[in-house]
């Protein structure tokens, strides 16, 4: 029995004509940088907390713009827990590259009751309300 074939670059699964979205951001996932993004600015919003810094210039790839998620076992049982998540990665997913700035790192802490609750589209407003906060485009 032969394997089936892998789609070719450019086919799309599930039925879709739209072509799969192409992130921009990269992932923290080390601990010191989640530890700087925490000392540096914050922006509060119902559906979550925005962490963000600017990074130094000798820091490793100074054009990208870097994301990491945090969710506490405050929100509940793993399944909440990954829910949450996977919920604020598809919202940085969509935002972060028109909004988000290179050179900085944006950390996405959940919110116990509310990541994983709050209407989407709401979330996503929040999140171009908090980055226009963090640099300084406030309304």
């Amino acid at each position: 029995m032969t394997p089936p074939e892998a789609p070719v670059q450019g086919q799309v699964g599930r039925g879709t004509d739209t072509p799969p979205a192409v992130s921009v951001c990269t992932i923290l996932r080390k601990r010191s940088d989640f530890l700087r993004a925490a000392q540096a600015r914050r922006q509060g919003m119902p559906g979550f907390l925005l962490q963000a810094r600017k990074r130094a210039t000798d820091e490793a790839d100074p054009a990208a713009i870097r994301v990491g998620f945090t969710c506490s076992r405050k929100l509940g049982p793993a399944v909440a827990r990954n829910r949450a998540k996977r919920r604020l990665r598809e919202i940085a997913r969509q935002i972060l590259p028109t909004h988000g700035r290179p050179g900085w790192d944006y950390v996405l802490v959940g919110r116990p009751g509310a990541t994983a609750t709050r209407d989407f589209a709401a979330m996503r407003g929040d999140l171009v309300c908090a980055l226009g906060r963090i640099h300084g485009d406030a309304k």
